[in-house]
């Protein structure tokens, strides 16, 4: 798969993507045709008219790449929540409470950021690591550090990644260590700005693959001037928003006590609640703010993983869903011991199971949970992963669909040192999905494409 580049031709090829909720949608030898611009233009199936014809056209034109035998094609995956700088301490530290995490841990890791070439060395490795596991879309926390942000926004232009990233605003003394947090309201908005200028006027951005993205922390490490000042901000830029929200008892009950509301309702009280608004865990979100964030086109960046670590809880996915809530998945690097979104799909699956079945085993099957109906399956974990989380972004990405960035990975089930076995037996489409889905590893990822450019 080496170099296929494919704007400007048409693809032919076999695969799967989710473009509604509960639906699999299988493709068998499409004709997918790539603009010079990596959108998709059509989407042509056999049988219709013009199928016949495009096939013709395309060989003749020489224009036609071929996906190799028994590969298949995904949609690329989006992840709604990565802290970039935390990747140095992948699967470190998770056996403390949320607060004692962050400043034992995470705010003196962050705060080596300082140093522009240490920053330059984990950001490109972790953009190129998470291209190569299919995250072609990646919503990125940065730290308070202007140079350092602009540093990730640089190399997910050169390598190819479609991105979101911000600079973290954090400036509450009650709550921030001295050696790591913007000085006043005033510098934390100005460096805002500043990363927001630079990403927008940046040479290799004029297609606007890579965005900026206000970031509040979370509420506790934020003065209300700050909280102000950005929702300002967010309003005058037209920028995505991007923060914590209700993620564990600690964070959740610190809001309530300082603002006399809930998380929801307070980022809204600031102007930081809107349509591309993505608002990470969220587990304690009450009835009420469901409905807000569905009023506003809000999103939730669900995080199955680390919410087992610092959470406390598991996020009522289905009851938000069904409210109409945009949610997608977040590995959340590294709150949890992952980087890949399969693993978040496959732990969406089961912590949902776990939420309908109730976990105590001295209580009868009947009495150990209250939520019924929790449960959600392989399908709609892929619909999250993909299409689900480009809308909760706004953003055309996670369906083979015109007008549509071409962004998706090959899977090779016969890759030697993959973990896909797939044995002669009876299955239809969609247990052949279900397998990949819940198997598949980096070996078995055979090619990543972002706006048919060839990354990985």
């Amino acid at each position: 798969m080496q170099g296929l580049g494919l704007r400007g031709r048409t693809l032919l090829a076999s695969g799967f993507h989710a473009p509604e909720r509960g639906d699999i949608d299988a493709l068998h030898e499409v004709l997918i045709a790539i603009g010079e611009d990596g959108v998709i233009r059509t989407v042509t199936r056999p049988g219709e008219e013009d199928y016949e014809r495009a096939l013709a056209t395309a060989r003749e034109t020489g224009v036609l790449s071929t996906l190799p035998d028994g590969m298949l094609l995904l949609p690329g995956f989006v992840d709604l929540h990565v802290h970039a700088p935390q990747y140095p301490q992948l699967g470190r530290a998770l056996d403390v409470p949320l607060e004692v995490w962050l400043h034992k841990y995470t705010f003196p890791l962050e705060a080596r950021y300082a140093d522009a070439a240490f920053a330059r060395r984990v950001y490109r490795r972790l953009v190129a690591d998470l291209l190569a596991t299919g995250t072609t879309t990646a919503l990125y926390f940065a730290t308070v550090h202007v140079e350092a942000t602009r540093i990730l926004a640089d190399i997910c232009l050169e390598e190819g990644q479609r991105a979101l990233v911000g600079k973290v605003a954090m400036d509450d003394p009650q709550s921030c260590p001295d050696y790591y947090r913007d000085a006043s309201p005033e510098a934390a908005i100005a460096g805002t700005w500043e990363v927001i200028d630079h990403i927008r006027s940046h040479p290799a951005n004029r297609d606007g693959r890579v965005r900026p993205v206000v970031t509040p922390r979370f509420i506790p490490s934020c003065t209300n001037a700050t909280l102000q000042g950005l929702g300002e901000l967010a309003r005058d830029c037209g920028c995505h928003v991007q923060t914590h929200c209700s993620e564990s008892d600690w964070a959740h009950g610190y809001v309530l006590a300082r603002h006399g509301m809930t998380d929801a309702a307070s980022l809204d009280r600031f102007g930081l609640l809107g349509a591309g608004s993505v608002l990470a865990h969220s587990n304690f979100l009450t009835a009420d703010d469901m409905d807000l964030l569905a009023a506003r086109q809000a999103a939730v960046a669900h995080c199955p993983v680390s919410n087992a670590y610092f959470a406390g809880a598991v996020f009522p996915l289905r009851a938000a869903l069904e409210k109409g809530v945009r949610v997608g998945l977040g590995t959340d690097i590294s709150g949890g011991p992952i980087s890949s979104i399969l693993d978040a799909m496959r732990a969406a699956v089961m912590v949902s199971r776990m939420l309908e079945s109730g976990v105590d085993p001295a209580l009868p099957p009947r009495q150990r949970s209250a939520m019924v109906d929790a449960r959600i399956d392989f399908r709609e974990a892929f619909h999250l992963a993909t299409a689900g989380g480009g809308d909760a972004l706004n953003l055309p990405v996670g369906r083979f669909a015109p007008g549509c960035h071409f962004d998706a990975l090959a899977i090779d089930p016969a890759a030697e040192d993959g973990t896909i076995r797939l044995w002669d037996v009876e299955a239809n489409d969609e247990m052949l999905l279900e397998t990949i889905l819940y198997t598949a590893s980096k070996p078995n990822i055979a090619g990543v494409w972002v706006g048919g450019a060839h990354v990985a």
